[in-house]
């Protein structure tokens, strides 16, 4: 098994009654492949995809060998804008998120559950990857862009736990920790 990355990867996805409005992709890499840093990937309805990060090589890697193969991202239009090269300053803990780049802030919070999370079966196109790491839904999130917050909510989903009387939240807005993707 080789490591690929080691990091971080909250998403924040937006909602309203005709699907996704917006999803925020964000990358907080300690160690990969193409080196650290920390990189957001923007995805809206209608229009191209922004990458923004100082390491413009992890970025672009990042978006085409990881993000775009999301199952978030399947079905929706994926192109790409082009890179920007801009600092991406991320506060992530086990209760929040904060992130700025450029003109882009993004916020979440309110946690519901923290859990561990494992694969080896994680399809990337062609490719399989392995991922472990804790997932942590949450209640509340908001992505603004030059000051305006776009549209759309945050969506809970529920369903049965392996345990009697006990139900699993997961929702479109995430936040994670001790990521570990591997092939």
């Amino acid at each position: 098994m080789s490591v690929l990355l080691v990091g971080a990867n909250p998403m924040i996805g937006l909602k309203d009654a005709e699907g996704p409005t917006a999803i925020a992709s964000v990358w907080v890499v300690d160690w990969s492949a193409h080196g650290p840093g920390n990189v957001l990937v923007l995805w809206r309805r209608g229009l191209p995809v922004r990458v923004l990060g100082a390491n413009l090589e992890l970025a672009r890697w990042l978006t085409e060998d990881f993000t775009r193969h999301f199952p978030e991202f399947h079905g929706l239009d994926w192109t790409v804008g082009g890179l920007e090269e801009t600092r991406v300053t991320v506060s992530l803990d086990f209760d929040g998120l904060a992130v700025t780049a450029g003109d882009v802030a993004i916020a979440a919070g309110d946690v519901l559950d923290r859990r561990t999370f494992a694969t080896d079966v994680f399809p990337f196109g062609d490719l399989v990857r392995k991922l472990s790491l804790v997932y942590m839904p949450v209640t509340r999130a908001a992505i603004r862009v030059g000051g305006e917050e776009l549209p759309g909510g945050v969506v809970l989903e529920g369903g049965a736990d392996d345990l009697p009387g006990t139900q699993r939240i997961s929702s479109s807005a995430f936040l994670t920790a001790a990521e570990v993707w591997s092939e």
